[in-house]
């Protein structure tokens, strides 16, 4: 270890829900004096917070597993994290050379994981600390901030109880826990004095917050509460669950000025026997009239989905009602999974395993039609003005989100700049032009702008995780 402060490298793989816990891990290793720099060409403790929730997601955690040890020289590996938690001692065969293997919920304690790794002989047998999770919350005011200052997630629980037979979450996330109320908005004030005029909640179901804690879903109670932070500007949910978007939560949403009308509510199918199969909620008829209760109360709404394509015994007549479902209900945005058999999960050794060909065919015609769809309510909005988040200034040009778009996985709004813009700004654009995921406009009139005129990277074009 270096003579001067140990430097520590992050590396976070997968969903929002990491990126959280890789920055209450850096908080706590700062906070107890090691230096925080993934830059460095050589690291004294790197650790890899690895994502586990499908097959694509294991193999790039893996292979980045792989690079670190290739490159740890005579510093330490830790391999953190979902991927860690769910395979144990076989993520150890598979890609070898960590120091330690250490399972979710435990950002609290890094300090202490990496202070006794380093007390054990290098040549050691690698740690194993996988047993099944036990959320330990970070203290609040030791989280260190990545990304843009002006937008944070927010995670307000833990874990998932819902059964559904595609899904490995619970296995290594644990049961669903609520982050206590006061620590919520504790949590909200110090992003927001950190800079932060956007939250992000997440949860794998936002819409079960609090039951473990009070008894009653209290997700209205806590937007209320939130709603109250002063220097927040804009509070988006993120997920909701289809039999829990109830008409409280609507009316929450629909008089706190705070809360963006944004709903992503990840449905996976709409056939009642796909959907049965999967052990989810509903079916088409009932996600329709949750979609037209939704846009009677806001209008403006942006509705977004995510759908699973194959899933065991999935007919033709069955994905063409999926097909007919979303071509009905016109969402703003939706993205899809082509099916993935996941060990330990009910769905992998279910019959009627679709050919990955037909797979494929399917999510192509699904994702064509949808983006047909998005187009033409893209531009429903010509004409019109929409509040603007900046998130980057280049070139004459601004790039922002609007509440249509959750950061990461939606579209982006642009404009040309004026002076006065800065990122982290909430400004008025008039629209004038509309592709397939984008907005085009001007602050106060003006010229258009050509829809080729994008500034550079931004965009990613993903799906939210499917829950």
């Amino acid at each position: 270890m270096s003579e001067s402060a140990p430097n520590v490298k992050i590396i976070t793989l997968g969903c929002a829900k990491n990126e959280v816990d890789s920055e209450e891990i850096a908080g706590v290793l700062r906070q107890a004096g090691y230096a925080l720099d993934g830059g460095a060409s050589q690291s004294d403790v790197t650790i890899i917070n690895t994502c586990g929730f499908l097959e694509a997601s294991k193999q790039e955690s893996i292979d980045a597993i792989k690079r670190a040890v290739r490159s740890k020289g005579k510093g330490r590996v830790i391999v953190a994290g979902c991927l860690a938690q769910r395979m144990g001692a076989e993520l150890a065969r598979l890609a070898p050379g960590a120091d330690a293997y250490v399972g979710v919920g435990q950002m609290g304690r890094f300090d202490a994981i990496v202070k006794d790794l380093f007390g054990r002989d290098a040549s050691a047998e690698p740690v194993m600390d996988v047993e099944p999770p036990h959320h330990r919350w970070a203290e609040v005011s030791t989280r260190a901030r990545t990304g843009r200052p002006w937008s944070a997630y927010l995670k307000v629980s833990e874990g998932c109880d819902h059964p559904c037979t595609f899904c490995t979450i619970p296995s290594f996330r644990g049961r669903h826990r609520s982050k206590p109320i006061e620590r919520v908005l504790e949590e909200a004030r110090f992003l927001a004095k950190t800079g932060a005029v956007e939250l992000n909640l997440i949860a794998q179901d936002v819409t079960q917050y609090g039951y473990d804690l009070y008894k009653k879903f209290t997700l209205p109670t806590l937007l209320r509460e939130l709603n109250g932070v002063e220097e927040v500007r804009w509070i988006r949910l993120l997920y909701f669950y289809p039999s829990r978007l109830t008409d409280e939560v609507i009316e929450a949403m629909t008089t706190l000025d705070k809360v963006v009308p944004y709903i992503d509510i990840p449905l996976q199918h709409s056939h009642p026997d796909v959907l049965r199969r999967m052990k989810r909620p509903g079916d088409g008829a009932q996600y329709l009239e949750k979609v037209r209760r939704v846009r009677q109360a806001m209008p403006d709404a942006a509705i977004r989905t995510t759908f699973i394509v194959g899933f065991p015994g999935e007919t033709d007549a069955e994905f063409q009602h999926l097909m007919d479902w979303v071509t009905e209900a016109r969402l703003d945005r939706v993205g899809a999974f082509v099916f993935s058999r996941e060990p330990g999960t009910p769905s992998h050794d279910m019959d009627g395993q679709v050919p990955g060909r037909i797979k494929k065919e399917r999510f192509d015609r699904l994702m064509r039609r949808q983006q047909t769809i998005s187009r033409e309510v893209n531009r429903t909005w010509v004409g019109r003005s929409i509040s603007v988040l900046v998130d980057e200034v280049k070139d004459g040009m601004l790039a922002g989100r609007s509440h249509r778009d959750a950061p990461e996985i939606d579209g982006w709004v642009f404009a040309p700049a004026t002076p006065e813009v800065r990122p982290g700004e909430i400004i008025s654009v008039t629209v004038t032009e509309a592709t397939d995921y984008d907005l085009y406009g001007t602050i106060g009139g003006g010229a258009g702008v050509a829809p080729g005129r994008k500034l550079r990277a931004l965009r990613v074009s993903q799906p939210s995780t499917p829950r």
